[in-house]
């Protein structure tokens, strides 16, 4: 398992490092000491776990995460206990509190291995005919909207709007707005999984329940959540052509 330590503390990161001596399990490929450096290092290298600080100079751990497009798993360090609540509100992975202890740290291990064990293998299928493999229904993203944060899968998620500057992400009842354009989203989506429905919907095909023909040769779609999407003309015959109609 590949994992990229994130802390501005030069102690503190060599600290864990020897911890994770006794985890062979865990591949150390990398260090940062802030968030810019972190990010171009998450988005070439794709480790399968962070360690992440939370406060550090300039940009926070929850700074860093809106910025990212691979989000591995997270496991929040730091030595400020009050950020404990909000990281599990964002469903972090973990949360292992500064001085990290050799058994809390050991019970996250354990923990990490069993699910990644499970994940691992389809995520590899997806992801190794391409270094630059685009975001499929296995990945997760990190959403913000003002004090609440989620790590979403994006299998879970049914549709992406565009409004004005921002995107509302459709997923699990929630629908917040982040500042994204479609477009950009578009290029990193696997196109196989999500399909740009018309100006202002992208909508996983996973979640299509029923279509039917709409106005003008286009089509509407009914997704599994109620939700209903027109398919413009010039994108029905492509969809059509994707799902062999």
């Amino acid at each position: 398992m590949k994992a990229l330590i994130i802390d501005d503390e030069r102690l503190a990161r060599l600290e864990l490092i020897d911890l994770l001596k006794n985890h062979p399990e865990i591949e150390i490929i990398g260090e940062c000491n802030n968030a810019d450096s972190a990010q171009k290092k998450i988005e070439v290298l794709k480790p399968d776990l962070i360690f992440l600080d939370i406060q550090m100079p300039a940009k926070t751990g929850f700074d860093l995460l809106e910025e990212i497009s691979f989000v591995p798993k997270v496991v929040f360090t730091t030595a400020y206990d009050e950020y404990a609540l909000k990281a599990f509100e964002v469903n972090a992975f973990d949360y292992l509190l500064k001085p990290i202890q050799k058994e809390r740290l050991e019970s996250c291990v354990n923990k990490l291995i069993l699910e990644l064990k499970e994940e691992k293998a389809s995520i590899n299928e997806v992801k190794k005919d391409s270094k630059s493999a685009s975001l499929g229904q296995d990945d997760q993203v990190f959403v913000k909207d003002g004090d609440k944060c989620w790590f979403v899968k994006l299998k879970n998620v049914s549709a992406f709007e565009s409004e004005g500057n921002y995107v509302r992400v459709y997923f699990e009842g929630n629908k917040p707005l982040i500042l994204k354009s479609l477009n950009s989203l578009e290029e990193k989506l696997d196109s196989k999984a999500f399909f740009r429905a018309n100006r202002k919907f992208i909508i996983n095909l996973n979640w299509i329940e029923k279509m039917e023909n709409w106005f003008n040769g286009g089509l509407r779609v009914s997704l599994k959540n109620g939700q209903q999407v027109e398919i413009s003309r010039r994108q029905t015959s492509k969809l059509k052509d994707m799902m062999s109609l």
